[in-house]
């Protein structure tokens, strides 16, 4: 249960609960950009990822709106993120997608210059990274991060010009955080939301106090 540590040999506690470990996200991105062949869809990303892998979703969709892209780009790739988000908040077993998001597709080459920018930084991630101190048990650190990265997602689909880097920074945190279990990054994914979310909200009051201003002026 939670709360219970278990003490190893050495006299120390594994506050982490122990779970089988699978391939790390990177090792899954790269082998996803090696196979890729022609046109990729998000319905063939989000099925070879796994219907229940909400985790790598999370980090996938999260990075697409943390690369530098048109104004007004998020609007779009903002979607796919708020929806897995809002799955996992309402304790969903399947991530799914409409069928307009999953038809969407990038060319090979696209897809790739996306992991080129993922992938070694995942990997600098994952070397720190590790099972430990994970505050929750069974599904419900699922339905929190879903609860906080779906906070996040609705101010990274806002048109605010470089207003969705940070908060999209903070929701590929807390997906790796789940898929590792590691409870030191989810609290510094937490703590980067938090920032980036009175961020937005600065952002937001100071255009409105200057149109409310520019407005008197008029008259």
């Amino acid at each position: 249960m939670l709360g219970q540590d278990k003490q190893t040999d050495a006299g120390e506690f594994d506050a982490a609960p122990k779970r089988r470990r699978g391939r790390r996200l990177s090792a899954i991105f790269a082998q996803l950009a090696r196979d890729a062949k022609g046109s990729i869809s998000i319905g063939d990303i989000r099925d070879t990822l796994g219907k229940r892998s909400f985790a790598p979703l999370l980090v996938l969709f999260a990075a697409f709106n943390m690369l530098p892209l048109p104004p007004g780009a998020s609007a779009v790739l903002g979607l796919p993120l708020l929806i897995v988000a809002a799955q996992m908040a309402f304790g969903s077993n399947r991530a799914w997608l409409p069928d307009f998001i999953t038809q969407r597709s990038l060319s090979a080459e696209q897809f790739r210059t996306v992991t080129d920018w993922v992938v070694p930084r995942l990997i600098r991630l994952e070397q720190v990274v590790r099972p430990r101190y994970w505050p929750f048990w069974r599904k419900r650190g699922d339905r929190v991060i879903g609860i906080i990265a779906l906070v996040l997602s609705v101010s990274i689909t806002l048109p605010i010009p470089f207003g969705n880097w940070l908060p999209a920074f903070a929701t590929a945190l807390l997906g790796l955080a789940l898929s590792e279990r590691d409870g030191i990054l989810f609290a510094v994914g937490s703590v980067v939301g938090v920032a980036s979310l009175a961020v937005v909200c600065a952002v937001v009051g100071g255009a409105g106090i200057a149109t409310h201003a520019f407005l008197a002026w008029l008259g």
